[in-house]
């Protein structure tokens, strides 16, 4: 039987310090045994050692553990170093609607999931689903895909379906959208401005077309002041998480948040507040990427509410027992053997055709008559 300390800590996705487990970290991971930890690049090395530290650091996390990496390619690519640099979601969607391939952005999907998989990883924080309206430009850059839902949706579709084939769980992100926000919710929370049937008709269509065939969405830290939600972040807003995407959309899968450290969220709340807030609001997962200090304090204050609160308990336990399905399902087949150095050499070759196959297509000055295309700017 799960132990409410348990049923906390499988609430929790964790980050750690460097490239192998200090034994400060090994301490607490035993302690609130998390449902999975993310690697960031200052924690990747080459395969063999990411493998070995996924390895011991999910030992002690709860069973079917995740372990996550940002690969959307572009500018948000953990494994770029170590591996090969992915193309951006953009640059993909450009090369495929200038040359007619919709297979690109499946490729896309399956390279990197092939990619994670090799390096040890079983989910990828990506696709991104925000359009790509000018008012965020500057903030996205090329991590938004198109302007339209409907280039949005058959991009990230494709992909999803790329990531699957190889078994890797994808996560559309941020819901509810990011597209119309002109700040950086990393260091202060966005204000967006959009109004309720803009968001639903534009910005939510992606979650509600794609809602059966994602396995997570990440709630992100902005406000949506012209909606119910108010100048709540979504990623603390009953509003957002449990009447639209729960309810109204009627998603299904795992509820994520965005790094619980970001400005968007901390101006706001203190930790301590911000992870309650969170899980009442119907979150499902908490994701803390850095900080040992935060991530206990957002654990020790869920614990504490836990045993004040016989409600909050409850909503503990049964949100945990409802994700340990979702992961063991997600999760069955159980992380693939490393691939050999000609094996490895191999996929890394196929990554940097396709890039260049991509790249070569999207900055192109040739378009499709029926409309302009963005350019594309990737940073190296």
């Amino acid at each position: 039987m799960t132990t409410l300390r348990h049923a906390v800590g499988s609430l929790l996705v964790v980050g750690l310090a460097g490239t192998e487990l200090t034994g400060l970290e090994r301490a607490w991971l035993r302690v609130v045994r998390p449902a999975g930890v993310i690697l960031f690049r200052r924690n990747i090395t080459d395969a063999q050692q990411t493998r070995a530290l996924l390895n011991e650091a999910t030992e002690v996390c709860a069973p079917h553990a995740f372990r996550l990496v940002d690969v959307e390619g572009g500018t948000v690519d953990r494994l770029r170093d170590a591996l090969a640099p992915m193309p951006s979601a953009h640059a993909v969607a450009v090369a495929a609607q200038r040359s007619g391939k919709r297979s690109f952005a499946q490729e896309h999907g399956e390279l990197i999931a092939r990619g994670v998989r090799a390096f040890g990883f079983n989910t990828t924080l990506a696709p991104v689903l925000d359009l790509a309206l000018p008012a965020s430009a500057e903030v996205m850059g090329t991590r938004a895909v198109v302007a339209s839902a409907e280039g949005v949706i058959e991009y990230a579709r494709n992909f999803l379906a790329g990531l699957a084939a190889h078994g890797v769980a994808g996560c559309g992100k941020h819901f509810p959208g990011l597209g119309g926000g002109m700040r950086d919710s990393h260091f202060e929370t966005p204000k967006i401005e959009r109004g309720w049937r803009a968001l639903w008709e534009e910005d939510l269509a992606p979650y509600r077309t794609l809602r059966k065939e994602m396995p997570m969405v990440m709630v992100n830290h902005a406000a949506y002041p012209a909606t119910s939600g108010g100048n709540k972040p979504a990623s603390v807003s009953p509003f957002w998480i449990t009447t639209v995407l729960r309810k109204r959309i009627g998603y299904r899968g795992i509820i994520f948040s965005d790094d619980l450290e970001m400005g968007g969220i901390l101006k706001v709340l203190p930790m301590e507040e911000a992870a309650i807030a969170a899980v009442h609001a119907g979150m499902d997962m908490l994701e803390i990427c850095h900080s040992p200090e935060l991530i206990l304090r957002a654990y020790e204050a869920l614990q504490a509410e836990a045993e004040r609160s016989a409600t909050f308990r409850r909503l503990v336990q049964e949100r945990a027992r409802v994700v340990s399905r979702q992961r063991a399902k997600l999760f069955v087949g159980g992380i693939p053997a490393g691939l050999t150095a000609k094996q490895f050499e191999a996929l890394r070759a196929r990554i940097l055709r396709f890039r260049e196959a991509v790249m070569k297509l999207a900055e192109s000055p040739e378009t499709t008559p029926a409309k302009k295309l963005a350019p594309v700017v990737e940073t190296a």
